[in-house]
């Protein structure tokens, strides 16, 4: 193992296979970047931290999408949208 920073350890594939426990404990208290050939290729975070990620990018994919809903309501003619009684006059119709 190897630290990169005061918050991640490098660790080898090789040394993951031999020691996963105690790497497992690692990612528990901080990110542990998964290396082949020295070059890092997976990250081992701890659940609470992945979970924290996650609610982050779900919050903000809400808050683009807020944006583009906006810009497009801005940018739209009344006639852009379908009435839902003009739709489902056209269902039975057919």
């Amino acid at each position: 193992m190897i630290t990169v920073k005061e918050d991640t350890t490098l660790v080898g594939v090789s040394e993951l296979r031999t020691n996963i426990d105690k790497i497992l404990e690692e990612a528990r208290k901080h990110k542990v970047l998964i290396g082949k050939r020295n070059k890092p290729v997976a990250v081992l975070l701890a659940i609470k931290k992945y979970d924290e990620i996650e609610e982050i990018l779900d919050i903000l994919e809400d808050v683009a999408l807020g944006y583009l809903a906006k810009e497009r309501e801005s940018h739209s003619k009344p006639t852009d949208y379908l009435n839902v009684q003009k739709v489902e006059r056209k269902i039975k119709a057919k």
